[in-house]
């Protein structure tokens, strides 16, 4: 099975809508790949950016090369305040794996990005930046894998 490594980072958001009117926003990140609830994982909410927060806070993921080299697999950033009686949504925003990887190529294998963050259809107010790296593909034997040998997870 063929599998690269594949760094996501947080850089901030800009202008976001306000979603908290009393109290401060303080907005985090939630991150997948494709529609897999197993990909998702979350940056510590910034506490001091409100409607701009930043991050810069890195994840990690490997991928299968079937993720970069066909549509239809997403990365998905969808951003919430943080509130005590639940997550507010602010807005999110969808990726293409296959427009990224090609827009990196062109850089040496990373890139950086802003995205418009939407809500619904339509666009919300604010936009993502975010950076992020693909690294080498790498054929990984699917027993190997499957012992969890080489910090090879799983390829997705």
């Amino acid at each position: 099975m063929d599998c690269r490594k594949f760094d996501i980072t947080l850089i901030a958001a800009n202008d976001l809508e306000v979603v908290r009117k009393v109290f401060k926003m303080k907005v985090h990140a939630r991150i997948s790949i494709g529609s897999n609830p197993e990909t998702e994982k979350w940056t510590p909410p910034d506490k001091h950016g409100e409607a701009n927060p930043a991050w810069n806070y890195t994840v990690k993921y490997t991928i299968g090369e079937a993720m970069v080299r066909h549509y239809g697999t997403m990365l998905v950033i969808k951003l919430y305040c943080r509130r005590k009686l639940g997550d507010k949504y602010v807005g999110e925003i969808h990726a293409q794996m296959k427009d990224l990887f090609e827009h990196a190529q062109m850089y040496g294998g990373s890139a950086s990005v802003c995205y418009p963050v939407q809500k619904g259809s339509v666009n919300s107010k604010g936009e993502l930046r975010f950076s992020y790296r693909f690294g080498e593909c790498v054929s990984v034997d699917t027993m190997l894998l499957a012992e969890g040998i080489a910090d090879w997870a799983k390829c997705m």
